[in-house]
């Protein structure tokens, strides 16, 4: 694990990845969707407490469930979109740590300590959502990412019953140019880090 990724997946991934806002029809194979889960479970999570929890809408039944929490900008190019993400976090994640971290009991860290929970669940399923988009780009689909809905709405549709809560929407699909925005500025390292 020494060589450096070519430039071409440097690109691919990275430099020339766009956030799209438009995608051919063409639906999306869900054998594809598991590949680029089973890349993305590969990434590091706290205590590999792998909090994420992904809904694939892609039925027009399942969009029109989604239709009411978008907000208004949002409703043509999600419904368009062969697949929607819904990237979610579960609270009640811990009761999978006897087999995803067996060698210690560390479902006890978070049993009663609701805070601690909502933490270590939020932040690790946003990195494990990070990393799916990574494998979904890597794996040829072009991504769209976005928090306009409401995710209160998501959470009744989706996830009623369940200790899964929303954190945000992604458009998949084969993107094309049109709707697509100039690339836009990034802070260069010194306005952004600090090495001490």
């Amino acid at each position: 694990m020494t060589a450096p990724l070519t430039d071409d997946a440097l690109d691919l991934i990275f430099r020339e990845a766009r956030t799209y806002n438009s995608f051919k029809p063409d639906p999306i194979d869900p054998a594809l969707l598991r590949r680029i889960y089973d890349l993305a479970k590969m990434g590091p999570t706290a205590a590999n407490s792998l909090p994420a929890r992904i809904v694939f809408v892609v039925s027009p039944e399942a969009k029109e469930k989604l239709r009411p929490a978008l907000s208004a900008a949002n409703v043509d190019k999600t419904l368009a979109a062969p697949a929607v993400a819904i990237f979610a976090y579960d609270l009640e994640f811990y009761e999978k740590l006897p087999k995803t971290f067996p060698h210690t009991d560390a479902r006890s860290w978070f049993v009663g300590k609701p805070a601690h929970i909502e933490t270590t669940a939020f932040r690790n399923a946003t990195l494990q959502a990070a990393y799916f988009m990574i494998a979904a780009r890597s794996l040829g689909l072009d991504c769209g990412p976005m928090s306009g809905f409401d995710n209160a709405t998501v959470d009744a549709a989706f996830f009623a019953g369940t200790a899964w809560k929303s954190n945000f929407l992604c458009n998949l699909g084969h993107g094309t140019t049109d709707r697509l925005f100039g690339r836009l500025p990034r802070l260069d390292f010194d306005e952004a880090c600090r090495i001490d």
